[in-house]
């Protein structure tokens, strides 16, 4: 009876506390929006803050961006059951900065304003080049959107200890995840209309500080318990796991051998590699990251702020892995699955077994628990207002002030449609996010890169490097990226046809793979090829113009 006790006065001192950290983080960063809607006077402040960061502010708030509740939740969750093979998105994730720091960042600092499609649109027709980027930059940050807010929902459950049964101020479960996501949604509509690119930029900085910080405690308690023996550590993960020394090698999710069917052996490991290719190859192409490379004065800061996102965004793939295998240790596959069947809960569920270990009874878990679930709420609000920012700025930069108005309109009209967007934007993912709540968060995510990798690289990057591309080529490599990268996933097994699909009792997939990379990404560059191939037009003098400015940015704004 007292244990019972205990417990609820455990769960009850958790919920308090992770709702007064909540309330403290929200006006924190309320007070730095406030204070930077002040500093926003002109266009270039609201869409790239002035371009007043230097490269390790941006840097860092790159991290903040990049970091999304995925990483933190959904990448030690698949580690702490799957091992190895989930060390694979860290992998991804990380390498894939190399691109964009090689290939991107400098370039597009040079060339563009405001948004990606500032770069395509330089040396072609404005209104077809712009009209199609600002579709897909909607198509890739809605996805997104949904899966941090659809996130935010399903923690919301555990984070304030509401369990099957029981209810939090009147409302069960259900009602509390529909509640978290109007909330989150309402809040990053405030920061992006009130505080733009300066305020989203400052509170993406503070919960980059808040996310290292967490994970670094929570990692070096792993570490101390094991008294910083990696092989103990490793060794217990894989008895705790239940799957004993497959845990630690590759195979267990991805690449899985099917003796005698040959074909399922071919489309697991074929699933690995388009896995792979989206992972690398989305995130140069991801609106919400390439936006903040205009934020900086020069190409060098741009360049620089690059270096900084991977020493950070690296330390922190490196702290999931002991987050990972700690959760697989100290808690146990079985506890994690049994709380949530992606392990998305994994890395809270630690902390809670941490704090019992080093601060002492439900108490010491409790609050352990209550600091990283209010981080991990932070990484949700960071991110959503950073994606609705992007968004909204293509909405009104490329759509409104360059098709609609022809270039015509005043830095005050864009700013105001550009706050009406988000607005909308906002609206229209707190209402989609509240039916999308049975969707896997992972599936989005990878959704959203392969939809980047398809339709928005290849444009950037034959817009960049090679002369002979043109207005039809830009419209066909994002159009073509984008609609085989959307229709292959419903057609997939990931959508249907499967236990874990959205909707396991129907099926019409026919498409055996659960990631598209490995056909959208080459369908999107062989349609940027033809369509421009196929069209006359060509301008070599504009090209030259546009290569001196990415190399040199003379001319950049």
């Amino acid at each position: 009876m007292n244990t019972v006790l205990a417990a609820e006065a455990g769960s009850t001192t958790a919920r308090n506390l992770t709702i007064t950290l909540f309330l403290v983080f929200v006006a924190i960063t309320l007070a730095i929006t406030v204070w930077a809607s002040r500093q926003t006077k002109t266009a270039t402040d609201f869409y790239a803050g002035g371009r007043s960061f230097s490269g390790f502010q941006n840097g860092m708030a790159i991290g903040g961006d990049y970091m999304s509740a995925a990483s933190f939740l959904g990448i030690a969750g698949i580690i702490a059951l799957y091992g190895y093979d989930g060390f694979l998105y860290s992998i991804g994730f990380l390498v894939a900065w190399l691109v964009a720091l090689l290939l991107v960042a400098e370039l597009l600092r040079n060339s563009g304003r405001y948004t990606m499609a500032d770069v395509l649109a330089f040396r072609m027709r404005q209104r077809p080049v712009r009209t199609a980027a600002a579709v897909s930059t909607i198509t890739v940050s809605i996805f997104y959107l949904l899966a941090q807010m659809v996130g935010a929902g399903a923690l919301v459950a555990l984070l304030l200890g509401i369990k099957p049964g029981t209810t939090f101020l009147g409302m069960d479960a259900d009602t509390a995840k529909v509640a978290t996501i109007i909330l989150v949604g309402a809040l990053m509509i405030i920061y992006v209309t009130v505080g733009g690119m300066k305020g989203t930029t400052y509170v993406q900085i503070v919960k980059a500080f808040l996310l290292m910080s967490g994970a670094l405690v929570m990692t070096l308690l792993v570490l101390a318990k094991y008294k910083f023996n990696l092989s103990s550590l490793l060794g217990d993960a894989a008895d705790a796991s239940g799957k004993g020394a497959a845990f630690l090698e590759p195979g267990l999710r991805y690449g899985v051998e099917t003796p005698g069917d040959a074909l399922k052996t071919f489309y697991s490991k074929m699933d690995l590699l388009s896995l792979g290719i989206a992972l690398v190859l989305g995130t140069a192409g991801l609106p919400h990251i390439l936006i903040r490379f205009y934020t900086v004065p020069t190409a060098r800061a741009a360049r620089k702020s690059v270096l900084w996102a991977i020493g950070i965004i690296g330390s922190f793939y490196l702290l999931t892995l002991a987050l990972g295998f700690g959760a697989a240790a100290i808690v146990g596959g079985q506890a994690i699955t049994a709380q949530d069947k992606a392990g998305n809960t994994a890395a809270p569920q630690l902390a809670e077994a941490l704090g019992v270990d080093f601060l002492g009874g439900s108490l010491g878990g409790a609050t352990l628990l209550a600091i990283i679930a209010a981080v991990a709420f932070a990484t949700i609000l960071a991110v959503v207002a950073g994606l609705t920012l992007a968004s909204s700025s293509s909405l009104a930069h490329d759509f409104y002030a360059n098709v609609m108005k022809n270039g015509q309109a005043s830095e005050r009209q864009e700013v105001t449609v550009a706050r009406i967007s988000a607005l909308v934007i906002g609206a229209v993912s707190i209402v989609l996010s509240i039916f999308a709540q049975s969707l896997n968060v992972a599936f989005l995510v990878a959704l959203a890169f392969a939809v980047a990798a398809s339709g928005n690289l290849p444009a950037i990057l034959y817009s960049l490097f090679w002369k002979r591309f043109n207005t039809s080529g830009a419209v066909w490599a994002i159009y073509g990226g984008l609609v085989s990268a959307v229709l292959l996933v419903f057609f997939s097994p990931v959508v249907s046809g499967a236990p874990t699909a959205m909707f396991p009792e129907h099926d019409w997939h026919w498409f055996p793979l659960s990631n598209p990379g490995i056909i959208s990404i080459p369908i999107g560059f062989l349609c940027g090829w033809l369509g421009t191939v196929l069209s006359k037009e060509s301008d070599d003098d504009k090209y030259a113009e546009l290569e001196v400015r990415s190399l040199t940015g003379a001319g950049a704004h």
